[in-house]
């Protein structure tokens, strides 16, 4: 018998194993599974966090009074206290929280608008009426908020005796007991309290200008501060019976002028004697 044929197996070409990815692969791969979890995170941040207002909405919705005082604040405040009341540096100070009563007390007594920088603005005659003043109050108030007076607020009334205990305490170290006002330091002083109405004193008291300090109603109550203008209301309607005044700046000044008025008058009257003799 004859062996069967031996079958040859042809083998196909070798593989060579898969070897690691090449680096550009794995950058792409890196970079989509990077992609999808910002996706997967944006879509869960989106699905849970509360909308957030558009930045119109952050706007307050102004009153038919702030809308005019805007208009006012951008002609004539606007460049030292900038577009959105938060001052303007080595200009003016910012506006927000300092409320309607500062804003009034200032305009009506015509230290704003000021002209210049100076060591302490002086009270003169108003640029802006009272009724614009109320206008830009509203306009800052509904900004920032802060201390107001409703202007149809009563300010009379008040017992002019305790108004004058208070008024020692509170007013007087600076003000001097006659309410003349006085010498403060760097320039600044203490004005006098002879033009001031019963709002420019309540709002004072409310919003501490320059260096006057703030009254709120937990050091002064309001009845306490309608006392206080009676008291100041009563010396400007005095009259100075006693003879003259002197500004009512204090003793040291009276005594300073009666000397040199005694001390000449005696020297005068010395002198003719002497030629009568």
């Amino acid at each position: 018998m004859t062996a069967p044929p031996q079958r040859r197996l042809r083998l196909g070409p070798l593989r060579r194993p898969a070897g690691p990815p090449s680096a550009m692969r794995r950058r792409l791969g890196i970079a989509a599974r990077l992609l999808l979890a910002l996706m997967l995170v944006g879509g869960l941040y989106t699905a849970f966090v509360p909308r957030v207002p558009a930045a119109a909405d952050d706007q307050p919705t102004l009153s038919e009074d702030a809308q005019k005082g805007k208009q006012l604040y951008e002609t004539t405040c606007i460049t030292c206290h900038g577009r959105n009341a938060q001052g303007v540096t080595d200009q003016g100070p910012s506006l927000i929280g300092v409320g309607s009563a500062a804003v009034e007390f200032q305009v009506n007594t015509g230290r704003m608008p000021a002209a210049r920088q100076e060591a302490q603005n002086e009270r003169k005659d108003p640029l802006l009426t009272k009724e614009q003043a109320r206008q830009i109050g509203a306009y800052i108030q509904a900004l920032g908020g802060g201390p107001s007076l409703a202007p149809d607020a009563d300010l009379s009334g008040g017992d002019v005796a305790r108004g004058g205990e208070l008024f020692r305490v509170n007013c007087s170290s600076c003000h001097s007991f006659g309410g003349g006002g006085g010498a403060l330091s760097s320039g600044k002083f203490a004005p006098s309290l002879s033009e001031a109405t019963a709002r420019d004193i309540y709002t004072a008291m409310l919003s501490g200008p320059q260096n006057m300090p703030v009254f709120g109603d937990n050091q002064l109550n309001p009845d306490e501060k309608r006392d206080i203008i009676a008291y100041v209301q009563n010396l400007q309607n005095n009259g100075d019976p006693g003879g003259w005044s002197i500004g009512r700046i204090g003793p040291v000044t009276e005594g300073l002028a009666i000397f040199l008025i005694g001390i000449v008058a005696l020297a005068f009257v010395s002198l003719w004697i002497a030629g009568k003799s």
